[in-house]
């Protein structure tokens, strides 16, 4: 197996995108500025969208 064509990485990269998603939206929940709060969420929703596809990616 070649230098970083580990396996395991991509799933392991989604698990923490999603995680960051979670915090992020913790964040947000105390930000009182509107619109700043809604764009943390809209960047969780995606965050927290393409870590789903890379961790369960092989379970089709």
């Amino acid at each position: 197996m070649a230098r970083g064509e580990h396996p395991q990485r991509t799933p392991f990269y989604g698990a923490c995108l999603m995680a960051a998603a979670f915090l992020s939206v913790w964040l947000a929940a105390s930000v009182h500025t509107t619109w700043v709060a809604v764009l943390i969420y809209i960047g969780a929703v995606v965050g927290g969208g393409v870590g789903f596809a890379m961790t369960f990616r092989d379970y089709e």
